[in-house]
């Protein structure tokens, strides 16, 4: 098998939502082609074919598959696509993206299909129908306050997205055959409660290993001075979410494979979608078993996948502050990159109260940009065409024509930023990297990617490439971190 087979393999093994439609497998031992999220027994990596799409499995004598049926796959017929639009949003609801409204009508619009196929999908994917899919992730994550914190039910209630306490309990009745004031006392008698006055901490697992320096030291290095700030063992930042303010850090516990998010209580309205957030920036949903088993393949990367298969790719907590903060890193060094932003923050960024002297301003909003003059950008020492950069990509997420949200076509995505004037390949692929959480990334015009692979030209880096995929946004990181030779 080829390079770009065995990264085909791998992606089918991990079943990732996000490389439906993006190739297809022949198995040669029984004539039958899938798509790489089909639920069937993996076959033998010999006895598999990959194919572009779907014509060519079928020019091949390949049938397709009764069970994930390849013609539904996105790219052709993307309404019906039921596996990948009831995971999609299983993970819309992960990010909180589903949290601020219950009704079938919003969440038809976000996916551009009627809320009677909303309902189909679901129903026939998950079992259950669309508001019980969500009514049960509210419910967990009310158990889980409950239980490690000591916020008032009412709190917890309209935290979790309930409209009132009384939806809140015969919900909680319902599923869980008690009030949820029982778990309440159970968690007391069993001393698990924070008792801060100004905030709560709860956990959020990861799958182990995970590199905790290593995701510190690359927040470190590119902090946001007045919003974020990160000491030798913990990272905090200020929060702006709808009409809710406040401020969380996160810190780790190693011994429970877990870290620990503590906010302040004006956050508690968003608790959702703000746990979400925190996971994509802290990489918690990641498969380090998957991804270091394809890397470390690689004689290139072997070593350095050895001495950290926990490594993680850090996401975008506000996909607009990432996209601001890679346009200002065109072309310069990370530490000239993060001085600059600390100036653009400063002037553009609103004062927030918060109980630490690092932590007085809130990230400049795309509404606030889109208003800003070149004058007022390049005043700050960047260059008029950056400013003018800034300003386009502001208006464009200001209007709602630019999404960056996990979930996006990262293909589509890219196209869309390389049409923005001052954004070029490299710049929009480490955005899909981050915001996006494209875990296949890679932009190959990266001089240090390509000083430490020998100075080769970016085209004998994307050839290069091929055998780390579907995970090069990981190998970027690795090569990053290599030392220089």
């Amino acid at each position: 098998m080829t390079e770009l087979d065995t990264a085909y393999y791998d992606a089918y093994k991990s079943r990732d939502t996000r490389f439906d439609g993006v190739f297809f497998i022949g198995v040669t031992s029984t004539g039958i082609y899938c798509r790489p999220v089909c639920t069937a027994r993996t076959p033998k990596r010999t006895n598999c074919r990959f194919f572009a799409n779907a014509v060519s499995a079928e020019k091949e004598a390949f049938r397709p598959c009764l069970r994930c049926r390849p013609e539904l796959a996105p790219g052709n017929a993307p309404v019906d696509d039921a596996n990948r639009i009831a995971q999609l949003i299983v993970s819309r609801i992960n990010e909180g993206i589903l949290n601020d409204d219950l009704s079938l009508e919003s969440i038809s619009d976000q996916f551009g299909l009627t809320s009677r196929q909303i309902r189909r999908i679901v129903r026939k994917e998950l079992g259950v129908s669309p508001i019980e899919l969500i009514q049960s992730y509210r419910l967990l994550l009310a158990k889980q306050l409950l239980t490690e914190t000591a916020l008032s039910v009412t709190d917890i209630a309209y935290a979790s997205g309930f409209s009132s306490l009384r939806r809140f309990n015969d919900a909680f009745r319902l599923n869980y055959k008690m009030p949820p004031t029982r778990l309440r006392k159970e968690a007391k008698t069993n001393a698990l409660l924070e008792t801060q006055s100004d905030s709560s901490t709860i956990q959020l697992v990861y799958r182990p290993p995970y590199d905790w320096e290593g995701v510190l030291d690359f927040l470190r290095t590119r902090t946001l001075k007045g919003v974020e700030w990160v000491t030798s063992d913990e990272y905090f930042r200020t929060v702006h979410l709808g009409d809710h303010k406040g401020w969380f850090s996160v810190r780790h516990k190693p011994d429970k494979n877990s870290v620990l998010l503590e906010f302040s209580h004006g956050l508690t309205p968003v608790l959702a979608p703000l746990i979400g957030r925190v996971k994509g920036l802290f990489d918690l949903n990641a498969r380090p078993d998957l991804i270091s088993e394809q890397l470390k393949r690689d004689s290139i990367l072997k070593k350095a996948v050895a001495k950290n298969e926990g490594l993680r790719v850090p996401g975008a907590f506000d996909s607009f502050e990432l996209a601001i903060r890679a346009i200002l890193g065109q072309q310069i060094t990370v530490k000239a990159a993060t001085t600059i932003a600390g100036r653009f923050v400063d002037a553009f960024g609103k004062k927030v109260s918060t109980p630490s002297p690092e932590m007085t301003r809130l990230t400049p909003t795309a509404k606030r940009i889109a208003r800003a003059s070149v004058d007022d950008i390049s005043s700050l020492g960047i260059v008029s065409a950056r400013a003018k950069c800034i300003i386009a990509i502001a208006k464009a997420f200001d209007s709602g024509k630019l999404l960056l949200t996990p979930g996006e076509n990262p293909d589509d995505a890219i196209v869309q930023l390389v049409e923005l004037p001052g954004i070029g390949p490299w710049t929009a692929n480490y955005i899909a990297m981050r915001a996006l959480r494209w875990p296949d990334a890679f932009p190959k015009e990266d001089i240090v990617i390509r000083n430490k692979l020998g100075g080769i030209t970016p085209k004998q880096a994307e050839e290069l490439s091929q055998k780390w995929r579907p995970w090069r946004s990981y190998a970027v990181l690795h090569l990053w971190r290599l030392p220089a030779e």
